[in-house]
């Protein structure tokens, strides 16, 4: 090879990063958020293809009621990292079977949806946020509590845009695709996901809710419920997963820092040798934008992470409850940020300036543990 000749982007190997400065750093963050207010407490671990190389924890489980430190086993309501850890492996699981085709249309594996508003929307509409359904789920207000009144009513909405327009980021795609995959695999989804998924990955914490007793003590809760007159604790936060039995495709999973480390670190080695649990091809595929020139840019489940570093090709995802996994096939890194933040507020205010916890923000450092440094 010529001096100045360029080396394939498939040859390429990953540079190693200085994992004891850009533990120090974000550590340093993440101490800020909790002095801050922000969250009680957040546990992270950041790694590469050889597995976790480095992690911490701060705070605690509920500054009033439970002051036990929280550690990489606590258990934490991931909320939307549902979407990226239970439906999205479960849809490749279907696509690599041809079960369902990325341009197949919901009426075609949803037949009740025949003539209406649906069944113009496909797999990859839904999986990149594309598809023009409400950005609100608001299930209880318009459909009331009945399950079976609920389905309907999401069935049958009316788009709100022509699908492949423009990218808004809603529940109801997950809620579709969660029920399309129930309805392939002939599974529930906590079922499936166990089998599938989890329990081959040895993701032994993670499970939908209401917790068992053991798996609750270590939960960190959410929100005060007025209703209940207590902090929700190991049952799920969010309200549409509530309504529809705590199953479902937009939200409802826990899980631990650790067991989101091996999830992560399964995406970069997929392939190599071992039995593939999620399959390579559907890795690779999804982590690529599939939205053209649309913003924000969207793989299949993935949002693009174009911050700090562009070139690290970063995707991620985060949960509402104040979650966050990035994951870069490019620079063969992966992060996970856990926290309870919304124990204090449902402000979108970043947790640090590493990690926010809405699909939009802007935060200019949080992709720390994925970038050149």
């Amino acid at each position: 090879m010529d001096p100045g000749e360029q080396v394939p982007e498939s040859r390429r190997v990953p540079e190693t990063p200085d994992w004891s400065c850009l533990a120090a750093r974000a550590q340093s963050l993440i101490d800020s958020g909790l002095a801050q207010g922000i969250y009680p407490g957040a546990v992270w671990m950041a790694g590469d293809a050889d597995g976790p190389q480095a992690g911490g924890a701060v705070g605690v489980l509920d500054p009033l009621e439970d002051p036990t430190p929280m550690t990489t086993d606590t258990v934490f309501d991931i909320a939307s990292l549902t979407k990226v850890t239970t439906l999205w492996p479960l849809i490749g699981l279907l696509w690599e079977e041809g079960k369902c085709e990325l341009d197949s249309h919901v009426d075609e594996l949803l037949p009740e949806t025949k003539g209406r508003p649906l069944a113009q929307v496909t797999v990859r509409h839904l999986l990149t946020h594309t598809a023009g359904l409400p950005k609100r789920a608001n299930l209880r207000a318009l459909y009331g509590a009945d399950p079976t009144a609920i389905w309907r009513g999401i069935l049958n909405e009316p788009l709100h845009d022509v699908p492949g327009r423009r990218v808004a980021y809603c529940d109801r795609a997950a809620l579709v695709l969660g029920l399309i995959a129930q309805r392939l695999l002939g599974d529930q989804l906590a079922d499936a996901a166990r089998k599938l998924v989890w329990a081959p990955l040895g993701m032994d914490d993670t499970r939908y809710g209401p917790l068992p007793s053991e798996s609750r003590k270590r939960c960190a809760p959410t929100e005060y419920d007025e209703t209940a007159r207590q902090r929700v604790r190991g049952t799920v936060h969010d309200y549409s997963a509530r309504l529809l039995g705590e199953t479902a495709g937009n939200s409802g999973v826990f899980s631990t820092a650790a067991d989101l480390a091996r999830f992560l670190h399964h995406l970069l080695v997929a392939g190599r040798g071992a039995h593939s649990v999620v399959p390579p091809t559907w890795i690779s595929l999804s982590l690529q934008v599939h939205t053209r020139d649309l913003e924000p840019a969207w793989g299949l489940g993935w949002m693009l992470d174009r911050r700090p570093d562009p070139a690290a090709q970063a995707f991620v995802h985060y949960g509402f409850t104040g979650t966050g996994i990035w994951v870069s096939r490019k620079r063969s890194r992966w992060a996970v940020l856990l926290t309870n933040k919304i124990y204090y507020s449902r402000s979108l205010l970043h947790l640090t300036r590493s990690a926010a916890s809405s699909p939009h923000s802007s935060s200019p450092d949080r992709g720390l543990l994925l970038n050149r440094r």
